[in-house]
């Protein structure tokens, strides 16, 4: 293979990789506060899509894109005030049901409203536009995915360590009982985390549809999945694992299709999965839990 391809599928799995790692991430950080896994969090990144196409139909893009980041965040945080607040001091089986309710609820909420036939998504002219950098050519979405998600980890990990929501996000996932008893209210920081999450399945889905150009009911599942399985690969709770393990979907994935085997290209994740869970079932960035007697 010429290195020159080599570099251009490179790019490209570190972009879609990129996607997955901001997915990823809101997957983490519910678990890391809640241990539940918000199986809805693919279905929101879907929402996000359609919330886009709807919006640039009656403006300009620049006006869309914060609208729709708002109205994601707005719908993350309706359903765990509506589904998972309601449910806290219930079995953790409760709750995971109830994610599960959600994520059907949308899908067949948006084929009942938006029809089960794909939609063009909008194409963001300035996202869009073709660049060369050596022998690399490819859009500027392409370019920045990586970049952007970076940054944004970066500045996640910061707010998670240097502010006080941060610190009581801490302490939240450590302690659910003792922090409450501390005079942190648990429900503005569950809220604040899935608002958190629900926004980088906002920028994520910008991403990630911009380059593939349909959206439709079903299109956040299995995307969804994949990044449920990118933050157990890092190391469920970790927002740098997720990063990592978002990172190696994309370039596994990008690889076998390069390489001509496409067909195995969702089933590359899954056997990924099983192979870490035997090998290293705490991830790669997760920490091995001792059991209190």
């Amino acid at each position: 293979m010429d290195f020159a391809v080599f570099l251009q599928h490179c790019l490209t799995g570190i972009s879609l990789g990129g996607a997955y790692a901001l997915i990823a991430v809101g997957y983490t950080m519910v678990y890391g506060i809640l241990r539940l896994i918000n199986f809805a969090h693919g279905d929101i990144f879907m929402m996000a899509g359609y919330f886009m196409v709807f919006a640039s139909a009656t403006m300009p893009w620049y006006v869309a894109t914060p609208l729709v980041l708002i109205a994601t965040v707005a719908l993350g945080v309706v359903i765990e005030r509506a589904a998972y607040k309601p449910l806290r001091n219930a079995p953790r089986m409760s709750i995971m049901i109830s994610a599960i309710g959600v994520s059907y609820l949308l899908q067949n909420l948006a084929t009942y409203l938006f029809t089960a036939l794909p939609r063009g998504y909008p194409t963001l002219t300035a996202l869009k536009r073709i660049f060369q950098i050596g022998p690399l050519s490819a859009s500027l979405v392409t370019f920045i995915t990586p970049i952007l998600t970076l940054a944004l980890v970066y500045v996640l990990i910061l707010l998670i360590n240097h502010s006080k929501i941060g610190m009581a996000m801490r302490a939240v996932s450590k302690d659910f009982e003792t922090a409450q008893l501390m005079g942190i209210k648990i429900n503005r920081v569950i809220s604040f985390t899935f608002a958190i999450g629900s926004l980088l399945a906002a920028i994520g889905s910008i991403l990630y549809f911009t380059d593939r150009m349909t959206v439709f009911p079903f299109s956040g599942a299995l995307p969804g999945l994949k990044c449920f399985v990118a933050a157990v690969l890092g190391g469920i709770g970790s927002i740098p694992g997720a990063m990592v393990g978002g990172f190696i979907l994309g370039l596994g994935e990008t690889a076998l299709v390069a390489m001509g085997y496409s067909t195995f290209s969702d089933a590359f994740t899954f056997v990924l999965l099983i192979i870490m869970l035997i090998i290293r079932p705490t991830g790669i960035f997760g920490e091995k839990v001792t059991d209190k007697v």
